[in-house]
């Protein structure tokens, strides 16, 4: 694609902002676009998703923007995180605009907790799906993805410490080293998430994402313009949106093999086709971990592995991931932060830096309709 990602801005990730969502919002733009050199006037298109309470126009006025010529929104939550860049790209490569932000923004544990489940819905089309699991106590996003991760150790053999216990060492891991992150300062051991209490049986509570108030925000624009600015921009080599067949969002249990992503598997086949690149030549991945077990069948919907393979892949480090603590041990950003963590790899600033990083993918929300993004820096 014809553009770049020029800039990244975040607040500080905390449990209790103590301010709007629109403030968040607001610092998060501006510290984007102050990492860019840029400033507000030159802001002409707006992404965010459909989740967000803060629309572009008003983010836009709070922040000083002027007009805008391209807004656009990204619905299924995390799965939304890298078509927010697509969008942007697709944008400034028509020429229906020339800077674009990216942003999210929320109070997720001050505020509306995403993990405590349904309270309330409308009657929508959308909403029918969850009429059969809801009267089986299937309420909050780790049971419905308990169900596959039941369903994935009972057909490998596997039990969940083996399979989901080095995804969540490995993040905690990269997280003790991120002054950014909730886990900073604190490693744990495979002992450690074995008695960590269950949350949806099989999954425990270290099998789970941070509940985080936060924003992050990201500046696309192309390559050209990105090559005169004040950091060295990562290319957007490929981009790209799946959902499966039959879709649903998170409660899929009779659309096929409960032990694949099939979303993933959408977005993988147009990456790798589209960068002109495979697992092999990435360096750095940025896999989105709101749950450990969709984790391990990234991996192998990507083909970084073979089916049932993944928890030895991640135990043996053979791959380079979630360098900044993903959102299991850095903050639940719905994967923005993840995207801010792959620029960083290829300018080279990472707190835990892969030597010499050129190519990284980055993954958006599994279980729902998806996107994911192939970044290359700059040559």
């Amino acid at each position: 694609m014809k553009a770049a990602i020029a800039g990244i801005g975040a607040t500080e990730f905390s449990k209790d902002s103590g301010r709007s969502e629109l403030r968040l919002a607001v610092e998060a733009v501006r510290a984007a676009l102050d990492d860019a050199g840029l400033t507000p006037a030159d802001v002409d298109g707006m992404v965010t998703f459909t989740m967000d309470t803060n629309p572009e126009i008003t983010v836009a006025r709070a922040c000083g923007i002027g007009e805008l010529s391209f807004f656009s929104r990204v619905h299924y939550g995390g799965g939304a995180a890298c078509a927010t860049v697509q969008q942007a790209a697709l944008a400034v490569a028509s020429g229906a605009a020339e800077v674009v932000v990216c942003y999210r923004a929320f109070n997720e544990r001050s505020g509306r907790r995403f993990g405590s489940g349904v309270r309330h819905r409308e009657p929508t089309a959308e909403g029918v799906a969850l009429g059969w699991v809801m009267p089986f106590g299937l309420l909050t996003p780790a049971s419905w993805v308990a169900m596959a991760a039941q369903r994935y150790l009972h057909t490998y053999g596997l039990t969940s410490e083996e399979a989901f216990g080095p995804v969540a060492v490995m993040a905690r891991r990269h997280a003790a080293s991120n002054p950014a992150a909730y886990f900073h300062g604190r490693p744990i051991t495979l002992a450690d998430h074995a008695a960590s209490r269950w949350i949806a049986e099989p999954l425990r509570l270290l099998d789970c994402c941070q509940e985080t108030d936060g924003g992050q925000a990201l500046v696309v624009t192309s390559p050209e313009r990105a090559r005169d600015l004040r950091h060295t921009p990562a290319v957007i080599a490929a981009a790209a949106q799946g959902a499966g067949r039959a879709q649903e969002q998170m409660t899929g249990f009779y659309a096929g093999d409960l032990t694949g992503l099939p979303e993933a598997a959408v977005v993988a086949r147009r990456l790798w086709r589209t960068a002109g690149c495979g697992p092999a030549d990435i360096d750095v991945g940025i896999l989105y971990d709101h749950f450990t077990p969709f984790v391990l069948m990234q991996l192998e919907e990507y083909g970084f592995c073979g089916r049932g393979e993944a928890a030895g892949f991640v135990a043996e480090d053979r791959l380079p991931m979630n360098t900044h603590g993903g959102q299991l041990g850095e903050a639940y950003l719905h994967g923005m932060n993840g995207i801010a963590e792959a620029v960083r790899q290829l300018r080279g600033t990472s707190v835990n830096q892969v030597p010499g990083a050129e190519r990284a993918l980055v993954t958006a929300g599994t279980g729902v309709p998806t996107s994911g993004l192939v970044l290359t820096a700059a040559g």
